[in-house]
């Protein structure tokens, strides 16, 4: 028996002898195919293991090997990442108006679920760094819709006060 890696990279495991001759004459193998020998510690190519010698002599194999065991995966831009994105560029955009906040908030939120999404199946999800990015704007636009709304009604109070101590002197 043997491990295989497929065209796509993967591991593939427990093939036999007999199914690898088979593909090899239907050139889904070839001379360059990598395969572990069970009970082996070094992937080797089938051109060095001397029990598929014969079965290689017959077949030319101008062509890397391409087996299919399946379709192969698709990865698609994580939904959720992509609204944290925009709505973490939302949430700059508006900092000062009203809308500012509810965006930090929902773009914070949908990083965050976009982010443990790709981690939990990277195969099928990409767009790491988009969810990565909109965390990172919404958190700053927060902290900047934070710091105006408390620096600028706080120095507002500080003048009102100074005015009212003027006018009792």
């Amino acid at each position: 028996m043997y491990k295989i890696i497929g065209a796509d990279g993967r591991e593939y495991g427990q093939v036999s002898a007999d199914q690898l001759r088979s593909w090899i004459a239907e050139s889904r193998a070839n001379a360059q195919t990598k395969v572990l020998p069970e009970g082996g510690t070094e992937w080797k190519s089938l051109s060095e293991l001397p029990e598929f010698a014969a079965a290689l002599a017959g077949v030319a194999s101008a062509a890397p090997a391409t087996i299919s065991l399946g379709p192969s995966p698709v990865q698609r831009n994580n939904s959720m990442a992509i609204a944290g994105l925009v709505m973490g560029i939302l949430s700059v955009t508006c900092c000062l108006m009203c809308v500012g906040l509810p965006c930090n908030i929902l773009g914070i939120i949908f990083s965050a679920i976009g982010l443990s999404q790709i981690q939990k199946n990277p195969a099928a999800y990409k767009g790491k760094g988009m969810a990565i990015a909109g965390l990172v704007l919404c958190i700053l636009s927060f902290f900047l819709w934070l710091t105006l709304y408390l620096a600028v009604p706080h120095s507002l109070i500080m003048q009102k006060l100074q005015e009212i101590q003027r006018q009792q002197q």
